[in-house]
């Protein structure tokens, strides 16, 4: 019995100091609002979005290249086409260690045994390049060694970071200057930003989009003497933010 009461009167306590404990932190919150600043939503204040927008010449085109022994006439073995094409890319300034690199190795060796066909192996590589003129000479000096099966995958930028960063600034200051413009109209001034929202950026679109050349799955085309003029659309990038700023 003496348990069971001694437990209710720590129980009691304990809801004492809750108790004193909420009512010291409202007191102290009554104080800070009575004496200190407002809250931003209490204040006069001018709400803009702010926009940016830059376009990005790509400085990366990344492409697979297939190489098949069944899509040879003379049916060259993998190893013959590889050494071909490692050729014809170091041909035109491909750096075989830094811009190449295989994507897979693959073989019908389990048809052969099912179907009795010739064995046909196919190896797939990845190549960058960084501007639309070795790109042309690219297409242009495999077609001359039979290598056609090309497929532009997508384009970047190597400093894409920064740009982002820089479309995002451009943004927010677009903000605080149409603020500055909206204000002075009406004889007011628009103070340090009390809000700033997350802001919102565009996924940028990293499929190639070339002008003057069709682009579509595996590119085969007869090439003339001189390679082709391509040039790729450049990589837009988006960002828009809503900026609160005090209104004076």
């Amino acid at each position: 019995m003496d348990a069971s009461k001694n437990k209710d009167k720590l129980k009691y306590t304990n809801m004492k100091k809750l108790i004193l404990i909420g009512f010291a932190t409202f007191l102290a919150l009554s104080s800070f609002a009575q004496n200190g600043t407002k809250n931003f939503i209490d204040q006069n204040y001018i709400e803009l979005t702010g926009t940016s927008e830059i376009e990005i010449v790509p400085d990366e085109i990344y492409l697979n290249i297939n190489l098949r022994e069944k899509d040879t006439k003379n049916k060259e073995s993998i190893s013959q086409l590889e050494n071909k094409m490692f050729k014809a890319l170091k041909k035109i300034g491909i750096d075989l260690e830094k811009q190449v690199k295989v994507l897979d190795f693959t073989s019908n060796f389990q048809s052969y045994w099912l179907k009795k066909k010739d064995v046909m192996k196919s190896k797939s590589f990845q190549v960058l390049v960084h501007d639309t003129k070795t790109l042309s000479n690219l297409f242009s000096t495999l077609e001359k060694v039979d290598i056609s099966n090309i497929n532009i995958v997508k384009v970047d930028h190597s400093k894409m970071e920064e740009f982002k960063k820089e479309v995002k600034i451009k943004a927010i200051k677009n903000a605080k200057e149409n603020a500055e413009i909206l204000a002075e109209a009406i004889g007011q001034e628009a103070g340090r930003a009390i809000y700033i929202g997350q802001g919102y950026s565009n996924n940028y679109d990293t499929r190639p989009r070339a002008k003057n050349m069709m682009i579509r799955g595996t590119v085969s085309m007869a090439m003339e003497e001189e390679a082709p003029d391509l040039e790729f659309q450049k990589i837009k990038l988006e960002h828009k933010i809503m900026v609160r700023f005090e209104l004076k």
